[in-house]
């Protein structure tokens, strides 16, 4: 059996990004937590962590913070803890969901000492940290669940086009929409696969120029600026659409992408509120099929 006060010393290295936080954080020596963690391993006989700066967890070690994490959400719904430390709640979203819609899913107000931790990753690669463990839900495109987890539908997130006017005339986009295979496309990181899909959708070919942009708000400035065009959330730029500071490079199209939420099916009490939580929000502001 595993001793938890081991697993516990071990979660506050990786929580905490190094063993002299961890201490401050459980108001022990660095020793102490040093000696925990090599106690875990020799019982284990293997390696927990990779000693780098900061300390990573090996795949043992990643699977072991998993269920630590499990543990304590399990407790929280039983009141069984007895422990005054908030709660941390570790999920993986997209960025544009983060900027849009999702924060107001956050609010959790029968939990009010519930804390995020939110990890950004594109939405057609985010379910690879639940399969790694490393978060206990996860925002992605990914319809199909991981092994001991489930998924469910929250709705679409509706993309436009858009450009600055200024961009559109100077590079001629009304008069000749094949040109914006080698106009200036904003891309999200390498990940981003949605300008790809627009200019196929519309037979303009790949992109032949990209600026790599990795901030939702970022992106959105680069394309008022005239800096080039891209698929951004209808959320963010039907505004500026109606102020005329950005304009549909073709009108009418959109782009609608799903998004599911993950968990693991050996839910607690907080995570399905979390889930209802947004489940709730995603229909006042996503795209829901009939």
């Amino acid at each position: 059996m595993i001793d938890y006060r081991l697993l516990r010393a071990l979660a506050a290295v990786l929580e905490h990004g190094g063993f002299e936080r961890a201490a401050a954080h459980l108001h022990l020596t660095q020793s102490a937590i040093s000696q925990r963690v090599k106690q875990l391993e020799h019982q284990l006989g293997q390696p927990v962590l990779i000693r780098s700066t900061p300390p990573r967890a090996t795949e043992l070690g990643q699977r072991l913070h998993h269920h630590w994490q499990h543990v304590q959400l399990l407790e929280s719904g039983l009141a069984l803890s007895g422990d005054s430390t908030p709660l941390t709640i570790r999920i993986a979203v997209n960025a544009d969901s983060l900027a849009t819609w999702l924060p107001a899913a956050l609010v959790l107000s029968e939990y009010p000492d519930v804390c995020f931790d939110v990890v950004v990753e594109d939405q057609a690669v985010g379910l690879r940290r639940m399969r790694q463990g490393d978060v206990m839900a996860c925002l992605c495109g990914a319809a199909e669940a991981v092994n001991g987890g489930r998924a469910v539908a929250v709705g679409n997130l509706r993309y436009r086009a858009v450009a600055s006017p200024d961009f559109i005339a100077r590079h001629n986009l009304r008069q000749d929409i094949t040109r914006l295979a080698h106009a200036p496309c904003l891309v999200f990181n390498r990940d981003d696969p949605l300008q790809h899909r627009f200019l196929t959708d519309v037979g303009a070919g790949a992109p032949q120029r990209v600026h790599l942009v990795p901030s939702s708000e970022g992106f959105v400035q680069a394309a008022v600026a005239g800096l080039g065009f891209g698929m951004i959330p209808a959320l963010q730029v039907d505004q500026l659409i109606q102020q005329g500071r950005l304009r549909d490079v073709v009108p009418l199209y959109h782009l609608d992408t799903p998004l599911y939420w993950h968990y693991w099916a050996s839910d607690s009490p907080v995570l399905a509120a979390l889930r209802q939580r947004v489940l709730q929000v995603a229909r006042t502001k996503l795209v829901i099929e009939p």
